[in-house]
């Protein structure tokens, strides 16, 4: 069918009872207007709080919403009972029946729809074998590790075919290695069976290594939606470059813009260039972002446009060199170098520059 197979439409959402006389408390979430395409794995991304684990309990059904509409296929499913939205769930603490068998566990969606034992069996064997997990069916809980036991809630989740499966912070309580494992699977399991997906996390990692596209919230409302590149390389706003990879955050001046690129004198006096996010008037207060693999340092003759510091310290990172590096007027900056590149010593006079397409300008205030 043509159009999103899933949408949201200025769906609103808000905890606490207003008081009579007072403020108004911040909405959970604020009219969330978001697709999600058929197929695609989409990730919720914010801090706590955001609005993002909210929403994937209002589209399972847990809550329901104060405004708005939830389509899924064009039926508004917003206030249906979660069992009459056939939509699979995946917690982060897997939610597994601690007395049924690994088969008995991924079979009680089936068993409660009124599937057949025989179609039910079949089915249960092929969800566990597109999970890697052919040999365990008749293991308890208790007896899997914790990657055994995602992949279990996972087949769970997928084995009666719902058109989309969300999975809230799925991978939170494994180590890092087991982590970045399952991640490679989730998302090759998404691409073999075409799942459509809405994923929850708060690591901007993990986000940014499994989406199609990120929803970035914060505060209960939308910030921006993008393909991971085009979050990373372009954010709309001084919070989303913030909040997604590092950055560098220069306070400053708009001098000028420029189609080269604007001009801005930093608060210690030097100048630099970076793109203008949005329109901004000569004299406004900004803040410049660079990202520290941006960064060039160099010990040679100061390019133009370069800004004088001293190298504090270079830390070992494993992948790559970490550089902390004094400006004269005492802010700092964080380069990110490749290992085994030359590098100056701690303490040394060094000069800093940055193409000026590769830093952003926003108004100071606004995020």
């Amino acid at each position: 069918m043509d159009g999103p197979l899933l949408r949201f439409e200025g769906v609103s959402k808000s905890y606490a009872a207003p008081v009579r006389g007072a403020v108004a408390p911040p909405a959970a979430l604020d009219g969330l207007d978001l697709d999600v395409a058929r197929g695609e794995l989409l990730t919720l991304l914010g801090p706590s709080g955001s609005g993002k684990t909210t929403t994937l309990m209002l589209l399972a059904g847990f809550e329901t919403p104060d405004a708005g509409r939830i389509l899924l296929e064009g039926r508004d499913i917003a206030r249906l009972p979660p069992h009459r939205r056939g939509i699979g769930v995946v917690f982060q603490s897997y939610a597994l029946f601690p007395h049924m068998t690994v088969a008995g566990n991924v079979g009680f969606p089936l068993e409660a729809r009124g599937i057949p034992r025989a179609e039910r069996a079949q089915r249960v064997a092929r969800a566990l074998e597109m999970v890697r997990l052919p040999d365990l069916a008749d293991r308890r809980p208790a007896q899997l590790s914790g990657g055994q036991q995602q992949r279990v809630a996972l087949a769970r989740a997928m084995v009666f075919e719902p058109p989309v499966v969300l999975l809230d912070e799925p991978l939170g309580a494994l180590d890092k290695a087991l982590r970045e494992e399952m991640q490679h699977e989730i998302r090759t399991l998404h691409r073999r069976l075409g799942l459509t997906m809405l994923y929850v996390t708060h690591d901007q990692s993990e986000a940014l290594t499994l989406s199609d596209r990120i929803a970035v919230l914060a505060g209960g409302r939308l910030r921006q939606v993008a393909t991971p590149r085009a979050l990373y390389d372009e954010p709309e706003d001084a919070f989303v470059a913030g909040f997604v990879g590092e950055n560098n955050r220069l306070p400053a001046t708009l001098l000028r813009p420029a189609p080269e690129g604007a001009v801005l004198r930093l608060d210690g006096g030097a100048q630099v260039r970076a793109r203008l996010a949005g329109a901004v008037e000569p004299g406004t207060r900004c803040v410049v972002m660079v990202r520290p693999e941006r960064v060039a340092v160099s010990v040679a003759s100061a390019p133009a446009g370069a800004l004088s510091a001293r190298l504090a310290e270079a830390l070992f990172q494993g992948d790559h060199i970490r550089l902390r590096l004094a400006l004269p007027d005492g802010a700092e900056i964080v380069a990110r170098r490749p290992v085994g590149e030359a590098l100056p010593a701690p303490g040394s006079e060094v000069a800093l520059a940055w193409a000026p397409d590769e830093a952003r300008a926003f108004r100071e205030g606004v995020s």
